[in-house]
């Protein structure tokens, strides 16, 4: 049975699919909002009945994710022993989570639904207000889940997209916050600050708690960012829809291995094909 994208996003409270006055006026408040810090959340953008059913698929295909402990900087690169032992490149933090990969979910299924709904990817594009604005190509990456359990979290870090969407589907317990220091490489790497936020001494840091079915949209290119741990017995289900500015994008076939653990051979073919020079 084909699912009905009005019954699992709240087209009445945010009429996304429609132009109009009530569009407009949120869209002025996801661009303020993104303007200030990079950072905009839409709450309870889906309908109760549509976090159940994300509950429920993620539940079907959790043991699809790869899960993966290992020790990693901000950068997911290697360590640089040509650099000062304080360099943040060198500060590595462990981390212990899982990625579902987008092949695991159905076409039909309620998240691909969300994804696929009628003026979705229009809303998010004119959210950004991007010219160049296309989904991530890669097989393995473009709509996921991340699935998190007591002790786990992912620490400091900045995402390879440029721009991220996603949308919380289960909390934990507790903890699992959301936290990050906007912008805090928009035009360079800017070493000095992102120690402090490492460190702890930084003022730049944002700590913001997500509920199930608010929709959050971030600029985790430019931005540390991280998921403090998580305590309790029910696992964090977060859906990750991802927007990239170049046409055909993938991961590079290293990160992917981690996060997903195996590659395809989209992503050797393509490797290396970034729109800009940061060293992730």
């Amino acid at each position: 049975m084909t699912l009905d994208a009005s019954r699992l996003i709240d087209l009445e409270r945010y009429p996304i699919h429609c132009n109009g006055t009530e569009r407009d006026a949120l869209l002025a408040q996801v661009r303020a909002d993104l303007a200030r810090d990079g950072c905009a959340v839409i709450k309870g953008f889906l309908t109760t009945g549509g976090v159940a059913a994300l509950v429920d698929e993620a539940n079907s295909v959790a043991d699809q994710g790869h899960w993966s402990k290992s020790r990693t900087n901000a950068y997911f690169t290697k360590d640089d022993p040509s650099l000062p032992e304080d360099h943040p490149r060198r500060q590595f933090y462990d981390r212990s989570n899982a990625f579902v990969p987008a092949d695991n979910f159905s076409p039909d299924g309620p998240l691909r639904t969300v994804y696929d709904a009628p003026g979705f990817d229009e809303f998010i594009r004119d959210c950004l207000q991007e010219e160049n604005f296309y989904r991530y190509a890669d097989p393995l990456a473009d709509v996921i889940v991340n699935v998190a359990e007591e002790g786990n979290g992912f620490p400091w870090h900045f995402d390879t997209n440029n721009f991220t969407v996603t949308l919380d589907i289960q909390n934990a317990e507790t903890g699992g916050a959301f936290e990050y220091a906007a912008g805090i490489r928009e035009g360079d790497e800017n070493f000095d600050e992102v120690a402090r936020v490492l460190n702890g001494t930084s003022d730049r840091v944002t700590v913001l708690e997500l509920e199930p079915g608010d929709l959050q949209l971030f600029r985790g290119r430019y931005s540390l960012h991280r998921v403090a741990p998580l305590k309790g017995n029910r696992p964090r289900y977060v859906a990750i829809f991802s927007y990239v500015q170049e046409p055909g994008m993938v991961g590079a076939p290293e990160r992917t291995k981690q996060l997903y653990g195996r590659t395809l051979p989209i992503h050797h073919e393509r490797a290396g094909q970034r729109g800009d020079a940061y060293i992730d």
